[in-house]
């Protein structure tokens, strides 16, 4: 499969596609059914094998158009470029001006020299592997804001740290991957907040209430973060994961392992800072101070501007909409970050106008596969209507008590892995979720937590998450190996958030269901002990 992967690609997209036209054949139907999760699954099992997310990706619209279209070509021709490809990019415009003005933000303090004199600043304070660890952990956890804001600036700052100290790119991306989305989940201010807020429908909570008091139940989340910090104390790894950094401590090869990623990782490196001796420590503080704090106002001003100029900030940040406030912010950052570093005269005003395009250029990987990921999940959510299946789905469970968190939290890990998003799977199941444990349950926040903590841990796994794509294009590796290195952690994380919530449900019968994070920070510390001792005895 390795060595053809043409041949793969072309064997299991004829048998789905036989498949797909025998039940259309035989009456059967796709819209609101489990066959609408077929195109994303085959789209993520393609991506893995052939470790490939172009062409994997488009073959998942391709299938589901087909499907949609109830197998008639012309129709499917119409449903990928219409209904897929050119919705998905009128629905995502916002993210891609947003990550476009990131990428020449990122050029310009590179052009300026400022990202050098931080590694250099940081090779002379961070003197381990731990601590470089530690440290884009921080700054992970310290922008908050929003989840792509994240991937791209810690990725951009903290690149020139992690390889001083031999640590290899796909590291690299899974502390960006798991100090994003997780973080973005817990932090009261930040996108996903207001996303989960405007899911919300209580007569007793406003979304925003709900959300703060279902935080200390985000398993996943915390528990993610744990991990991090112990994973970097206790300096080992496992999986596919210690290959890479066992090959980058022996090697210096922080990237990749096939000639193809090393060509991808040296043409994302010509964009490099051209004038090192230039730029300063303060001039990459200050444009990411610049970043942060007009966006966050940006957010907050499209929120008091959706409810008439008058709310209060907790309010503003419920109805913000992020595609919107995070374009908005960061054009305005753009321009006072480029008249800065120009009045420091650490880039000449040509210098500014050639990271423009510069900048665009290096977000074109990721534009393109967000834009079918987009596309794929259009197919999948609007035209197969996948949600009618998940809420019957879920309605029939029924009441299995302790167990129902549990089981919550599971099929929302499946539903965003196989739909690569974490908002569209709390959209679909904080409604059904709110009638299954009423606001008088002592379960409530914890099956709402539940919903939330398996749309982040499905999101985080799945190669169609824009977040996961996101966080490849911050640390500049390969999209399918920073996956397949990062899934062995977040499945050690959901296996024991998963106990959690059976634990959750066991205790709320006594009311000490806050000790469920108790359990689970120290579950995690010993699975982190108990694999380390493993590791030493396989070596």
């Amino acid at each position: 499969m390795k060595k053809k992967p043409a041949l793969t690609v072309a064997v299991i997209f004829a048998a789905v596609v036989a498949v797909i036209a025998i039940v259309h054949a035989n009456g059967g139907s796709f819209a609101g059914t489990a066959w609408a999760l077929l195109p994303p699954m085959v789209a993520i099992i393609l991506a893995l094998v052939t470790k490939e997310a172009y062409s994997s990706l488009f073959i998942g619209v391709f299938l589901g158009a087909f499907m949609a279209a109830d197998c008639n070509i012309l129709g499917t021709v119409d449903a990928v470029t219409e209904d897929a490809l050119i919705a998905a990019v009128t629905d995502t415009a916002g993210i891609f001006i947003f990550l476009v003005i990131l990428g020449i933000i990122v050029a310009l303090v590179n052009k300026s020299g400022a990202s050098r004199a931080f590694g250099e600043w940081a090779q002379k304070h961070i003197k381990t592997r731990a601590g470089a660890m530690l440290a884009t952990f921080a700054l992970g956890v310290l922008i908050f804001i929003d989840d792509y804001f994240n991937c791209l600036t810690v990725g951009s700052v903290m690149a020139p740290v992690t390889d001083a100290k031999k640590i290899s790119r796909v590291k690299l991306a899974y502390l960006i991957d798991a100090t994003a989305a997780p973080i973005c989940m817990i932090a009261p201010v930040s996108s996903w907040a207001a996303a989960v807020s405007g899911c919300v429908e209580s007569e007793t909570y406003t979304g925003f209430d709900l959300f703060v008091r279902a935080i200390p139940y985000n398993f996943y989340s915390i528990l993610t973060l744990v991990f991090i910090i112990g994973l970097a104390i206790l300096g080992y790894d496992y999986g596919k994961m210690a290959d890479f950094e066992i090959k980058a401590q022996k090697t210096g090869d922080l990237s990749i392992l096939s000639v193809t990623n090393e060509k991808q990782e040296r043409k994302m490196e010509e964009n490099g800072p051209a004038t090192p001796h230039r730029g300063k420590l303060f001039d990459l503080i200050i444009p990411i101070v610049v970043l942060i704090v007009i966006c966050i106002w940006a957010l907050i001003r499209n929120g008091m501007n959706a409810l008439g100029g008058s709310a209060s900030i907790r309010e503003a940040f419920s109805e913000t909409d992020a595609t919107v406030g995070l374009p908005w912010g960061s054009i305005i950052a753009l321009v006072l970050i480029a008249v800065y570093l120009i009045a420091r005269k650490v880039v000449t005003f040509r210098e500014a106008m050639e990271c423009i395009p510069q900048g665009f250029v290096a977000m074109v990987p990721a534009i393109t596969i967000l834009t079918l990921a987009t596309a794929l999940k259009n197919m999948t959510n609007g035209a197969l209507d996948a949600a009618t299946f998940v809420k019957g789905m879920m309605e029939g469970i029924g009441d299995m008590s302790f167990a129902l968190p549990a089981i919550v939290f599971l099929i929302a890990c499946v539903i965003a892995f196989a739909t690569g998003t974490s908002w569209g799977t709390f959209g679909i199941l904080i409604p059904i979720v709110s009638v299954i444990f009423p606001e008088t349950s002592g379960l409530f926040f914890v099956g709402i937590s539940a919903c939330l903590a398996g749309a982040v841990c499905g999101d985080h796994c799945s190669p169609i998450s824009d977040t996961t794509i996101m966080s490849s294009a911050g640390a500049h590796c390969n999209h399918i190996d920073h996956v397949e290195t990062q899934l062995p952690y977040a499945l050690s994380v959901a296996g024991i958030s998963f106990l959690c919530y059976l634990s959750a449900g066991l205790l709320e019968k006594v009311g000490l269901t806050w000790v469920s994070i108790l359990i689970g920070i120290t579950m995690t510390i010993i699975f982190l002990y108990v694999m380390k001792l493993l590791t030493r005895k396989r070596a």
